[in-house]
């Protein structure tokens, strides 16, 4: 038997505050059925819930490779011409392409949005089941959502026929725009999520979407000033702008384990300034108004963590672990984030506070994808890295789209000499966020070990266009020029690398332990060491001696003033093997030139310093046989 038509007798204003007449009179109409239908949404049932509302009516068909709306949006060339050939013999103007019917039974937006998702949340249950092992024989990462399709036509039939002035909610937009997300239509689901967000600021999903769009701060920008407008959005806005500046400068302290060190590249973690032109020296941060309405939210707080370092108000790992260890005191049962604390645990190598993060989250949710990562950070901590993709494997199979699984198993796989699985453990973190460095630069390290040179160049440019402020991005660039013998671009990346290293403290690199900042100019000399060996390959001696010159100076570090113009010396490097390598060069040129005294001066120092010795002593034989002779011959 067919529900009647909505009686005109009931009062919306009982169960429903929308300020639409007819919406509300749909919602009371249909309280009944959405209690239901959420109550299987809520048990995962998702199928019954969307059969609540739309039994068999919304399209089943299977996605392609494009867009999910591209048959309305964008139709074949032959279509194209047959279009324009029936407007001509009908005299007609071309117009745009058809949208499709509204094949959607009446409904509220608020029952629409509890059925459509549903549906869509089938198709990604249903897609994960058919996905198969993690990085197994038969796992290509080519599963798709088949439900995509018919909801992308359901929507734009809906929004092609609503009544106008119709208010919305924003709900059906935040949907459509989830769809052209996974369909790659990414500048229309960009454009559907400002608006969602436009109707309804508070929907912290909406947010998440459209930050996973933006590539750059200027985006971020950009998409604030469309939707800071006259509304109360500014703890939501605020929040959104701190995480995304934040993760597209990497400047968070939640990133730093994803970045550790393998084999080729040692890194240090990454620094935690910046300073770039453009970028205002306060954070593009939380708002107060953030901690004044939710002072306690461990949330907030971390946002907050995330703007003091966009403020250059370093925090070193001692303190970055006090924050994680306060916020886990106030809510011992937090899962979110703890694999953040678990990578900081991990660089300052504390195994016992690691596994007792390790055992609290097993003992809370053991099937987080979260708690999977802080045990295999225990275990590759342990140097486990068998039990440690293990735990990995297992985080991806609870989400395949967790990211940090992804580039931690590759990271493990090149620590197990892997190199096949760790290429496609960092090519999945690049297909879930591509505009993540670290997946880039952890493809670059791997194939440098492959000795693949070209391809290592290709996956640096990549990792040093997404963070172009990082000194150690431009020097794997570098590297890699060299290898591939292309001394004059090595130069310049070397080169950008310096500049890039002024925009970074080098006294306050994570684990560093100290927080003064030193007078500026400081440079790292294995860089300026590189510079100079290459303008010897270039035959240019006389630019290779003067950089030799400087990494030398680097020892002792820059001189500046302090306030009372007094002459200040910033702590240098001091002796390093860069240091005493560029010294024994200088020692031989100097003795080439016929400066003897000043090539003696050179390796009677490493001798002192008790590096490079023996061919110091050697030089020193040299030298004074050749001062000897010479004076033998002037006496003669």
């Amino acid at each position: 038997m067919e529900d009647a038509g909505p009686p005109p007798t009931v009062f919306p204003v009982v169960v429903s505050a929308n300020s639409d007449p007819e919406e509300a009179r749909l919602e009371a109409y249909e309280i009944h059925k959405y209690l239901l239908a959420k109550s299987y949404f809520d048990c995962r049932e998702f199928e019954r819930c969307a059969a609540v509302f739309l039994p068999s009516t919304v399209p089943k068909a299977s996605l392609s490779v494009s867009s999910p709306n591209v048959s309305t949006r964008s139709p074949s060339k032959s279509a194209k011409g047959k279009s324009k050939d029936t407007k001509a013999k009908a005299g007609g103007p071309a117009t745009g392409p058809i949208p499709p019917p509204n094949i959607l039974p009446r409904l509220s937006q608020k029952s629409l949005f509890l059925a459509l998702y549903a549906k869509y949340m089938s198709g990604e249950k249903r897609k994960d089941e058919e996905s198969e092992m993690i990085l197994g024989p038969a796992d290509r990462g080519s599963a798709m959502n088949k439900e995509l399709v018919g909801i992308s036509r359901s929507l734009e039939g809906w929004f092609a026929t609503r009544r106008p002035g119709q208010s919305s909610g924003g709900w059906l937009e935040y949907l459509y725009g989830i769809v052209l997300a996974k369909g790659k239509n990414e500048e229309d689901a960009k454009r559907w999520l400002i608006r969602s967000v436009h109707l309804f600021p508070y929907n912290w999903g909406t947010w998440l979407e459209l930050n996973d769009l933006l590539g750059s701060v200027e985006e971020v920008r950009i998409s604030l000033c469309t939707t800071y407008f006259k509304s109360p959005i500014s703890v939501a806005a605020s929040s959104y702008r701190a995480r995304a500046s934040s993760e597209r400068d990497d400047l968070s302290v939640p990133s730093i384990r994803e970045s550790r060190t393998i084999p080729v590249h040692r890194a240090d973690p990454p620094p935690a300034k910046r300073a770039a032109k453009g970028v205002p020296s306060e954070p593009l941060s939380h708002d107060p108004k953030s901690t004044t309405i939710l002072p306690l939210k461990g949330f907030l707080v971390l946002v907050v963590l995330c703007s003091k370092h966009n403020a250059k108000k370093f925090l070193d790992f001692d303190e970055a672990e006090s924050i994680f260890s306060n916020i886990l005191h106030s809510d011992p049962h937090r899962i979110d984030s703890l694999d953040h604390y678990s990578n900081i645990l991990y660089v300052m190598s504390a195994r016992p506070k690691l596994a007792f993060v390790a055992q609290l989250a097993t003992a809370t949710d053991k099937f987080r994808p979260e708690t999977c990562c802080v045990v295999g950070n225990y275990y590759s901590l342990k140097s486990e890295h068998e039990k440690a993709v293990q735990y990995f494997r297992r985080a991806l199979t609870l989400d395949r789209n967790f990211l940090s699984a992804w580039t931690l198993m590759g990271h493990e796989y090149v620590e197990m000499k892997n190199t096949h699985a760790a290429i496609e453990s960092y090519r999945r973190a690049v297909d879930v966020n591509r505009k993540d460095y670290r997946a880039w630069y952890g493809l670059g390290q791997t194939y440098e070990v492959l000795e693949m040179h070209l391809y290592a160049l290709f996956y640096y440019q990549r990792a040093s266009s997404l963070r172009p402020y990082d000194p150690k991005m431009w020097q794997a660039v570098g590297s890699c020029y060299d290898k591939i013998d292309r001394p004059v671009q090595s130069i310049k990346a070397y080169k950008r690398a310096l500049v890039a290293g002024t925009y970074y403290d080098v006294g306050s690199s994570f684990g560093s332990g100290t927080t003064s900042d030193p007078p500026s100019g400081a440079m790292d000399p294995e860089i300026v060491y590189q510079i100079a060996l290459m303008y010897e390959k270039l035959g240019e001696l006389e630019e290779a001696a003067e950089y030799m010159e400087m990494t030398l100076a680097q020892e002792e570090g820059p001189v500046g003033e302090d306030e009372d113009g007094e002459e200040v010396r910033g702590a240098g490097t001091g002796v390093t093997n860069t240091t005493s390598k560029a010294r024994m060069w200088l020692a031989r040129w100097e003795y080439t030139h016929g400066a003897y005294g000043r090539a003696m001066e050179l390796a009677n120092e490493l001798c002192q310093d008790g590096v490079e010795v023996e061919e110091a002593k050697a030089l020193i034989r040299d030298v004074r046989a050749r001062t000897e002779g010479e004076g033998a011959a002037g006496e003669s």
